[in-house]
């Protein structure tokens, strides 16, 4: 296919129906981001900016390829790029590095966005390799088990559950001091090293601050099976509040339950412990997730699905290493 003939835009309302179009034509009705089959939806959230898609089009306006820059993170100035497709007949037209060259040309007039990160699946490289090939995107994190086989059902690209990638950009810089947990420090020496913007390391000893009350924010997506633990504050109750909150989210059938720390505090040390004693392990660096960075734990609840893992980046690899060791010790 004659990729010459396709242009990309930024969305445009009357392209609604045709982004419900073709996910039902790539995905069938599982793809788990359920705004792609709803016009109405896709319109009022790119009104407000929480999703701005990109599209591509044939000269008769067809909608042949999709993706989008959306909130995804505590901080609003963090947006992703993901929610990709491509019909099967332009597999081969070169349509997501279409979509990464117009990213990369576009960003720097983007005031909204302070950090961009992509979220390639990994049952398969191609995605990651575009994203490599346009950006200077660096791997912070793995997101192991986040996608549902089902959602990969009618392209048979998947035989279970579909682990992602992290790859990170700063726009704006924001120089801040991380503290190191201890328990992974040699983890987060790795990541941060060749990192995109400044940051200052302090270890992490402390205990709670005396005056802080646990507050945590929990999404749960139920087509994906996937529950979202955003923890805004963390106190001397963090234990008491966050194991009620996870009862909770274990009763709704989850498959994988993600936790968002703050690298910001200086007790960030006794959190990782405490999480990993309860069967959570590293996931990666989330920078500026909350205006400074996060730290992502992870747990799920069935065998992770190593095998169909497919990294293309080499230093990917090595965060999967790290991961899987991790998974291995708790």
């Amino acid at each position: 296919m004659n990729s010459e003939i396709l242009t990309v835009s930024f969305f445009r309302p009357e392209d609604a129906d045709g982004v419900a179009k073709l996910f039902t034509e790539v995905y069938g009705d599982g793809y788990p981001a359920k705004i792609v089959y709803h016009p109405d939806q896709l319109i009022a959230a790119f009104e407000n900016r929480d999703n701005i898609p990109i599209v591509v089009r044939t000269p008769d306006n067809r909608v042949i390829g999709y993706s989008s820059l959306f909130r995804a993170a505590p901080d609003k100035g963090v947006y992703e790029k993901g929610n990709g497709a491509v019909l099967h007949a332009f597999r081969n037209a070169g349509v997501m590095n279409k979509i990464f060259q117009y990213v990369k040309e576009m960003l720097p007039g983007m005031n909204d966005i302070n950090m961009f990160f992509g979220e390639p699946v990994c049952n398969h490289i191609y995605i990651q390799k575009a994203a490599l090939a346009s950006l200077p995107v660096i791997e912070t994190a793995i997101e192991i088990d986040l996608m549902p086989a089902e959602a990969y059902e009618k392209e048979k690209s998947a035989s279970g559950r579909v682990s992602t990638l992290l790859m990170f950009m700063t726009v704006t810089p924001r120089p801040h001091t991380v503290h190191v947990p201890d328990v992974y420090a040699d983890f987060i020496r790795f990541i941060y090293d060749g990192f995109d913007d400044k940051r200052s390391f302090s270890p992490s000893g402390d205990d709670f601050h005396p005056s802080y009350q646990t507050r945590i924010d929990t999404q749960i997506f139920d087509s994906a099976q996937v529950a979202r633990m955003a923890v805004h504050e963390a106190g001397s109750d963090f234990e008491k509040v966050f194991l009620s909150e996870e009862e909770h989210i274990l009763n709704r059938n989850v498959e994988v339950v993600q936790v968002w720390l703050k690298l910001s505090w200086p007790w960030i040390n006794r959190l990782a412990i405490l999480l990993k004693n309860k069967g959570y392990y590293f996931g990666g660096v989330l920078p500026q997730w909350f205006g400074e960075d996060g730290l992502l734990m992870q747990k799920t609840i069935s065998r992770p699905n190593w095998e169909e893992i497919h990294l293309f980046p080499e230093r990917a690899k090595t965060i999967l290493e790290l991961v899987k060791t991790d998974w291995q010790q708790t």
